[in-house]
């Protein structure tokens, strides 16, 4: 770099250092999500993990022994553990109910044995929250999640059924996740 160069360059570092004093002014506006709010203002509110902790969840309702039973229960699992973090849930200030449905769809299929290569399994969740005190729907929201899965071929059809339960496995978790972020949210802003 020459002297000449130097006086077209300061503009851009002046830019730059106002972009890196703002960003320094404000880095503390900002707060976790789960963070622990009690301990930040003393003044005895509690924690979002606290108040997700409150949430009941339903059981999931679909026809026994079909594929969405099993999906249904492992979105539960899912949910609940999500939603204590492990630990024993509180008292119970909120009902979650969730509907589920899925479907199965082949993506990609083989010319010469018209057999799918690659299916897409499909689960929508629909799910309400409610204050349980007052009986009043608070949140109200859908999700889906889409997992794609291997079909090794007609000699291994034990492998394509569990491609496919480990899709579903995945499925539900993106979906308890959703579900779980959309909640948190609620707590923290209240819409």
């Amino acid at each position: 770099m020459s002297w000449l160069e130097i006086p077209r360059k300061i503009p851009r570092m002046t830019r730059l250092l106002a972009a890196f004093a703002l960003a320094g002014l404000t880095a503390g506006c900002f707060q976790p999500l789960y963070g622990d709010r009690a301990s930040v203002g003393g003044g005895g509110n509690t924690g979002i993990s606290d108040k997700l902790s409150t949430v009941d969840v339903r059981p999931i309702v679909a026809p026994n022994g079909s594929p969405l039973a099993r999906v249904g229960v492992q979105v539960r699992n899912e949910l609940i553990y999500g939603l204590t973090g492990g630990g024993p849930p509180g008292t119970p200030n909120y009902q979650l109910e969730v509907r589920l449905t899925s479907h199965n769809v082949d993506v990609i299929v083989d010319i010469h044995t018209s057999r799918p290569d690659i299916q897409e399994v499909g689960v929508d969740a629909s799910y309400t929250l409610t204050d349980i005190t007052s009986g009043k729907k608070v949140v109200n929201g859908t999700t889906f999640s889409r997992v794609s899965y291997n079909i090794p071929g007609q000699e291994q059809r034990f492998a394509g059924a569990r491609g496919r339960r480990d899709a579903e496995n995945r499925a539900a978790t993106v979906i308890a996740e959703s579900i779980k972020n959309r909640l948190a949210s609620y707590f923290v802003a209240g819409t």
